[in-house]
């Protein structure tokens, strides 16, 4: 249960601390500071935003440093970004503390389970498969430490791979020394990660569906020291890694009358079908992390209400009661009548 939040110097707040019920309603025309809000919770419970890969885009213009701080029924969970100097002293650019104690983003995370829901996530099933692949970073990293591990250690073992094949392409010649260890990094927490996604796409499918009835197809591009091998030549003509996870792909296949009868949802869905596949993978996202942590994680709606229909809108208010809920929106007549009476309400258009 999150209880509360206090900002400093953090986006467009200076200084200000807000209450959590719940269910909380957070109300405000754009720009007012919702989706701030919301990217400071994510922050506190994953260690990273939804919006922007530079820490230095949350920090208050002119201000070296930002504080979040969560108060929980469990622990205080404070996250600290700097532009890298406070007070004309270094210091590091972002610090994570659990009860004060300084941890890792690896040991930070899961300590304040979440599950996300924007407007950006209704373009998972249609749009390109890097979103699709940002959606089972975001189930795995939440709720498992050595999935976080192998993916910090995947990506800059590509990094560097990638530049050493770039190298290798302007100069025409690879030293096959030059790659060992990055090849055998890429290679190890490539596979923990294969292997991890695997395990999230099968408890999908076993899932019972109470919203749209579907299942995973996971296109994996695994990697092994055979396929870089296999692809060695084509790799240094490309300058990048051409096999491993950041690779990966998936489709929905939706049930045609049976389960021997399926439709990738993306080219035979319609609108509506792919955002109830959508609905369906983020209550499957709330599920598996309710089974790996034992915790029920808070399910944050940032401002998805002008983009569904009545139907849709519905279903979402049916999974109301049965966890924390922070939820965004631009007019409070995108809420039932009778949801807006259990609802702690902070008011952005005063």
């Amino acid at each position: 249960m999150l209880n509360s939040i206090s900002l400093q110097n953090f986006r467009s707040y200076t200084k200000q601390e807000f209450e959590f019920d719940n269910t909380t309603l957070i109300v405000g025309p754009n720009t007012s500071g919702k989706t701030n809000l919301i990217e400071a919770i994510f922050m506190l419970s994953t260690g990273k935003s939804f919006r922007t890969e530079k820490d230095l885009q949350m920090i208050e213009f002119g201000k070296d440093f930002a504080r979040l701080l969560a108060k929980t029924d469990e622990v205080k969970l404070e996250v600290i970004l700097t532009n890298g100097i406070i007070n004309a002293v270094k210091s590091q650019y972002k610090k994570f503390l659990v009860n004060g104690v300084a941890r890792r983003r690896v040991d930070f995370a899961s300590n304040l389970a979440s599950v996300l829901f924007s407007p950006q996530d209704l373009d998972i099933i249609i749009d390109s498969p890097s979103l699709r692949r940002n959606f089972l970073d975001d189930c795995l990293e939440a709720v498992d430490r050595d999935y976080r591990v192998a993916n910090l250690s995947f990506v800059k073992a590509i990094r560097q791979r990638n530049a050493l094949l770039e190298h290798a392409r302007e100069e025409g010649f690879v030293n096959p020394k030059d790659f060992e260890y990055w090849d055998n990094l890429v290679i190890s927490s490539g596979q923990v990660i294969t292997k991890k996604r695997a395990e999230f796409i099968e408890f999908f499918n076993k899932l019972e569906k109470d919203i749209f009835k579907c299942v995973i197809n996971y296109d994996s591009s695994e990697i092994s020291r055979e396929r870089l091998l296999q692809y060695a030549k084509e790799e240094v003509a490309a300058g990048v890694t051409l096999v491993g996870p950041h690779r990966d792909d998936f489709s929905v296949f939706m049930f045609n009358g049976s389960k021997n009868n399926t439709h990738d949802v993306k080219f035979f869905g319609s609108r509506g079908q792919q955002r109830l596949a959508i609905l369906q993978l983020k209550i499957a996202q709330i599920k598996f992390t309710q089974e790996k942590l034992n915790k029920t994680p808070i399910f944050i709606l940032d401002d998805i209400f002008s983009e569904l229909d009545e139907g849709h809108i519905n279903l979402i208010f049916d999974q109301i009661g049965k966890q924390q809920v922070v939820l965004t929106t631009t007019h409070k007549e995108f809420i039932p009548k009778y949801a807006l009476k259990k609802m702690k309400i902070i008011d952005f258009t005063k």
